[in-house]
């Protein structure tokens, strides 16, 4: 998919450039694609959303930016993130990479961060590996954690990740990922665990950090309402593949594809009162299954035969691109 380009953005200015990547792992039965063409451009200083229901591909996604694809899995396309082709890249080339000008939130911290190590070795050995001294790193450590709105983070660095509760390890993650202000920042449901308070104390962190460093961020979620509020452009992924990409707060205003409406419906909060959520019907595509045409025409209301027969293009519709054969919404051509 085209990117809508922002008017300040430089070509080869890009944090993250991916283009028309595809993944496939490989079974008993043959090759599994997981991934369809997916094109995702992140300019700095940009926040780009990237949403969809669970087991659209969004994780995998941005794992895939960092080299982290599943094993016995292959890539095609392309993978840019600073210069460095990621797909290309060897292990000591992506290594340097996580450790120097890309970092990622997971979306389950007690998987991430390893348990028996204490809280202040997990958030300092990055930044002892870039030569920063260890009295600098704890000092830096406890800023860190006080930003993230951890109350005493001198006895945080003293203890252990199962000493945390989960919405607590998040914010040390967030953390950990800040401490090498990174180029990119790929953020994978970083704010779920969190209550709405502390939410938007680190979503200001992380505007801070994008104003100061000119970070990008790539901001996978499931909140609507957040993706409206934060995000520059937003693409929305359904069974492997982008189905839209809109810039600013278009996307909510006037939505082009009929998966993009019924997220929408489905969240009431973000046109204002409703009287019920509106679900959307059935159940979406798992990425292992290869249909002809649209991969969401058994779930759409406008679908007919052209939907059953072709894959659809990306096409510009408002200020939107729609891989959609029926795309519509208010104020399009």
């Amino acid at each position: 998919m085209t990117m809508l380009m922002n008017e300040q953005t430089a070509i080869g200015d890009d944090a993250l450039g991916i283009e028309g990547l595809s993944l496939a792992i490989g079974t008993g039965e043959g090759a599994v694609p997981l991934l369809a063409d997916v094109t995702v451009t992140v300019a700095r200083g940009e926040t780009v959303g990237l949403v969809g229901e669970s087991g659209s591909g969004k994780s995998l996604t941005a794992r895939a930016a960092l080299g982290m694809v599943p094993r016995g899995s292959r890539a095609t396309g392309t993978v840019v993130v600073g210069g460095l082709d990621v797909l290309a890249a060897g292990r000591r080339e992506l290594r340097e990479l996580r450790r120097t000008r890309a970092a990622m939130i997971f979306q389950d911290p007690r998987v991430s961060i390893n348990p028996v190590r204490r809280i202040g070795d997990y958030l300092t050995e990055g930044m002892r590996a870039r030569g920063v001294r260890a009295k600098a790193a704890t000092a830096r450590a406890q800023e860190l954690l006080g930003q993230v709105g951890i109350r005493d983070p001198r006895r945080a660095l003293r203890q252990y990740p199962h000493e945390f509760s989960g919405g607590m390890l998040q914010r040390v993650m967030i953390a950990g990922a800040l401490s090498a202000e990174p180029a990119l920042l790929l953020a994978d449901e970083p704010t779920t665990a969190l209550d709405v308070t502390t939410q938007a104390e680190v979503i200001a962190v992380l505007k801070d950090l994008q104003r100061v460093h000119g970070t990008g961020m790539l901001f996978v979620t499931h909140d609507l309402d957040l993706a409206a509020a934060i995000c520059d452009r937003v693409y929305v992924m359904y069974a492997g593949r982008i189905v839209e990409e809109s810039a600013g707060t278009s996307l909510f205003q006037a939505p082009a594809h009929p998966y993009t409406r019924a997220l929408l419906e489905a969240s009431p909060s973000v046109h204002g009162d409703r009287a019920a959520i509106k679900a959307i019907k059935g159940t979406p595509r798992a990425l292992a299954e290869t249909p002809s045409g649209c991969s969401f025409r058994d779930r759409c209301p406008l679908a007919d035969d052209v939907c059953a027969a072709e894959v659809p293009a990306p096409r510009p519709y408002g200020k939107s691109l729609a891989a959609c054969h029926h795309p519509e919404g208010d104020g399009a051509p």
